[in-house]
């Protein structure tokens, strides 16, 4: 390659593929390109390939091959992505993000609920190259009066989206008008039960399972006083005392599958949980609880489609929780505060916090990565000890 320019932004040219080259500012920064002058005639253009560094040489050396011999036949690429560029509205952009990155499937689900519920509503059909950052702050600001949390992962996610896209020309370099947006302050929530709450809601899923949890009464003076019931089955009750007695995340039990289930060494290898593969340890009151529930489809918990050919998991258990956590008392707390009633009880008995790290994985996950290699004899005392006061408390078996 030979230079061009010195002193100022310096231009590398291929002595292979003439047009090709990258260029380097003085700051450092340096950018692949394509030259090439369309059949029709003009002035020779230049298109952006990618920055050094994110593009592989090879794969900008390529990039413009493809588009010197698309101008040879007559096709403008810097046109069309200008084009492209201007014609892309915001959600358009957020769903190429989406679908073009590598994530989990459930990270792919909650991005485009967020994309559907908070970001479409306000800003989905603004020109992606013409949104700006007060109409960003705006559409936070309204988003927040509703859901302050979910206003914030929405601007994560608008914000990830347009770096994604500058890199891969969708958008121009460096603009992303979701960075610097005054955000929601959030405050980390510490809720747990106490023994009390746990035998209420222990004596709540009891009733949930047998002559199920009363309907609320309408409060319409006009409207007759319901004294119909709804029974939880045992799927529903099970979920929720597995959360208790494993302190798992909502989606590990929900997505667990029978097969991983090992009844002989009492584990759970969980193959995609939001820290990777992993084993879960189970206490005796755990797998005694999983015994119990009666197996119906390919998951542990049974969804509405199970044993059916295109069988699913259960989405959520938002309405039978809102009946039972009302039903003890206790509407205030959430699904995921049982995972960390879980650990304040651990912590309350003593236990090391190393140790209940790696009962709930907030330790290293490539040490529980290879189960084969993992002492659980510790963790299994420790998980015997929480998983059993909490079963003493809600009357679990």
């Amino acid at each position: 390659m030979k230079s061009a320019l010195p002193n100022k932004t310096k231009f590398y040219f291929d002595r292979e593929l003439p047009g090709f080259g990258l260029y380097r500012t003085p700051g450092g920064t340096g950018t692949f390109f394509a030259e090439f002058r369309p059949v029709a005639g003009g002035a020779k253009k230049r298109i952006k390939l990618g920055r050094v560094g994110i593009l592989k040489p090879n794969e900008a050396r390529e990039a413009a091959r493809k588009a010197i011999a698309m101008a040879g036949l007559g096709k403008d690429l810097a046109k069309d992505r200008a084009d492209g560029r201007a014609s892309m509205t915001v959600a358009e952009l957020v769903e190429e993000y989406i679908s073009g990155k590598e994530m989990k499937a459930s990270s792919r689900d909650f991005y485009r609920t967020t994309l559907k519920t908070q970001i479409m509503p306000h800003i989905g059909s603004t020109k992606a190259v013409a949104l700006m950052r007060i109409d960003v702050q705006r559409a936070h600001d309204k988003m927040s009066r509703k859901a302050k949390y979910s206003a914030n992962r929405a601007m994560a996610l608008l914000s990830a989206a347009y770096v994604w896209s500058a890199k891969r020309g969708l958008v121009p370099e460096g603009m992303n008008p979701a960075a610097a947006i005054d955000k929601n302050k959030e405050i980390r929530r510490e809720r747990y039960l106490t023994e009390e709450e746990m035998a209420r809601l222990g004596d709540a899923l009891r009733e949930a399972e047998t002559v199920g949890i009363p309907h609320k009464a309408s409060e319409s003076k006009h409207a007759p006083k319901d004294k119909n019931r709804t029974v939880y089955g045992p799927h529903v009750t099970g979920a929720i005392r597995l959360l208790m007695l494993t302190g798992c995340r909502l989606r590990e039990i929900l997505h667990l599958r029978w097969s991983e289930y090992d009844a002989v060494r009492g584990l759970l290898h969980l193959p995609d949980s939001k820290t990777g593969r992993k084993t879960v340890v189970l206490s005796e009151a755990a797998q005694a609880e999983i015994e119990s529930i009666p197996r119906v489809g390919v998951y542990v918990i049974a969804g509405q489609s199970a044993a059916l050919p295109d069988e699913k998991p259960r989405a959520d258990l938002k309405k039978p929780w809102a009946a039972i956590s009302a039903r003890a008392g206790i509407p205030d707390v959430h699904i995921h505060d049982l995972r960390h009633t879980f650990a304040s009880v651990g912590a309350g008995d003593g236990m090391s916090l190393l140790t209940i790290g790696k009962l709930l994985h907030h330790a290293d996950a490539a040490t529980t990565q290879r189960y084969a290699h993992v002492d659980v004899n510790p963790q299994r005392a420790a998980a015997n000890l929480i998983a059993g006061k909490i079963a003493t408390a809600i009357g679990g078996k």
